[in-house]
């Protein structure tokens, strides 16, 4: 029940959520989040954002968290995991993350990890467009932090 693209088409949040829901009659909850990209980071004004990545790594990494979530939580049903890549622009859709299982906490936890998870060992490589040029984005302390409660 894994659903994991790697694209740099656009994606449909109705569609994503209604293909949590199809034909799902024994979850009780879906859990979704979705990053989009932010006009300021680190405290300058971003233009734009580029994210790179090796598709065969970038599969397989996506693939291994994935299957963490699914040893940390047994319970869990379906995943859906959308991470664009390419050149996007301000309020541009960046990644969808959908989980479901028979309770919330469940889901929300696992939703919760995945985002962790992607932030920290997912091999994109992020290249913002600011005023001053385009700069490399390094990952945060607060968001390698993340990771020590999991």
């Amino acid at each position: 029940m894994d659903h994991i693209r790697v694209q740099e088409a656009d994606f449909d949040i109705n569609a994503e959520y209604q293909a949590m829901r199809e034909d799902n009659r024994e979850d009780g909850a879906i859990v979704f989040f979705v990053g989009q990209v932010r006009e300021m980071n680190q405290g300058s004004e971003v233009t734009g954002l580029y994210l790179e990545h090796y598709p065969a790594m970038t599969e397989k990494s996506l693939q291994g968290i994935v299957e963490q979530a699914r040893e940390r939580w047994p319970a869990l049903n379906r995943i859906r995991l959308i991470h664009r890549v390419g050149q996007l622009h301000i309020s541009d859709q960046i990644v969808f993350v959908a989980v479901s299982s028979s309770h919330r906490e469940t889901a929300f936890e696992a939703c919760h990890f995945i985002m962790d998870f992607l932030k920290n060992r997912a091999p994109f490589w992020k290249k913002e467009t600011i005023e001053s040029g385009d700069r490399w984005v390094e990952a945060l302390q607060k968001d390698k932090d993340a990771l020590k409660k999991w």
